[in-house]
């Protein structure tokens, strides 16, 4: 099945950016959409952005406006940027592919395939 490997994290300065990308192999044309989730450790992972297989975007309120995800269907590689980074965006940034539609955007449960995580940290 899909298979997805995340990199591009880091530790930045608040206000600062950073780019993160997805290479993601396998049976990607069956994919509804791809997402970027979030997760500190002890708490739920968050659901940040998700872009579908038309091109339609979503994005937590708490992002928009400062991040950008996208993708580049040549080369198969998932992106988020982002952008004017606060200290409460620290967290593990995880991609992850959705095969079907139903239900919101943000539950985690709906999406079958998950990389392993790249770490952001955002320090005052």
């Amino acid at each position: 099945q899909v298979q997805l490997v995340e990199s591009g994290g880091g530790s930045v300065q608040a206000g600062g950016s950073l780019t993160l990308s997805c290479a993601v192999s396998g049976y990607t044309d069956t994919a509804y959409c791809l997402a970027w989730f979030r997760q500190v450790l002890g708490k739920e992972r968050e659901g940040v952005a998700s872009i579908e297989s038309d091109g339609t975007t979503s994005y937590v309120d708490s992002v928009k406006g400062r991040f950008t995800i996208s993708e580049d269907h040549a080369k198969n590689i998932l992106y988020l940027q982002m952008n004017d980074l606060k200290i409460g965006d620290s967290a593990m940034y995880y991609c992850t592919a959705r095969l079907r539609p139903g239900g919101p955007w943000t539950r985690q449960s709906l999406y079958h395939m998950w990389g392993q995580g790249t770490e952001v940290t955002v320090s005052a």
